[in-house]
């Protein structure tokens, strides 16, 4: 049995969005309850345990796009035309 180059390029991007929506929701989670905080140093503790992992969850999103870009076009034409919408309002919010 073989491995295809496109199943080992699937699993990559699988691996990539996983690992962004489970290292993600700590982000989501802290953004979420930030508002119903009531003391400016609560938030500061808040902002402090995101601030060292911020960034590095986003690379897993970006490598999983770039990775479907790159292996698979035609799905990434008709994802990204069918989240245009979504991804504008999100932008918005």
């Amino acid at each position: 049995m073989s491995l295809d180059l496109s199943i080992i390029w699937f699993v990559i991007i699988v691996f990539a969005t996983l690992m962004y929506i489970v290292m993600d929701g700590f982000d989501l989670g802290i953004g979420i309850l930030f508002p119903f905080t009531k003391t400016a140093q609560e938030r500061d503790v808040m902002v402090n345990s995101v601030a060292p992992v911020w960034d590095g969850n986003e690379t897993w999103l970006v490598l999983g796009g770039a990775g479907l870009f790159g292996a698979f076009p035609l799905a990434y034409a008709v994802i990204i035309d069918a989240l245009t919408i979504p991804l504008s309002l999100m932008l918005v919010g």
